[in-house]
């Protein structure tokens, strides 16, 4: 089993900064691809960047260049740094954690609100 707890949103305006944290815990060992998903109101949840345990990373088209993801190689936190937000990010960013096993964990999710 693996536990996932996100930490780091909050309200910032246009333009501004925020680093959200997912901290995982329990079989850490077994993590593959970490990876930011986020959903907001009448939309389906979105991929927003992911990362593999060998550094690879990914990133969807609305947030290259603005946002970057990383973890620390214990394997244990994961991170989203966002520069330059718009209110279109105004999402819950959920933090996603896929085994060797191919098990889906998922965290509760941190709230961002980028005011105009």
């Amino acid at each position: 089993q693996v536990q996932l707890v996100e930490s780091g949103g909050g309200l910032v305006q246009a333009g501004g900064s925020l680093r959200l944290v997912c901290a995982a815990s329990g079989s850490v060992f077994r993590l593959d691809i970490m990876a930011w998903y986020r959903r907001s109101p009448g939309k389906e949840r979105d991929l927003v960047a992911s990362i593999t345990r060998g550094g690879h990373k990914y990133y969807a088209d609305s947030v290259k260049g603005r946002f970057t993801i990383s973890r620390d190689t214990g394997n244990s936190t994961l991170y989203l740094q966002m520069n330059k937000l718009k209110p279109d990010d105004t999402a819950v960013y959920d933090c996603n954690g896929l085994t060797y096993g191919s098990e889906n964990y998922w965290g509760r999710g941190t709230q961002v609100t980028v005011s105009s």
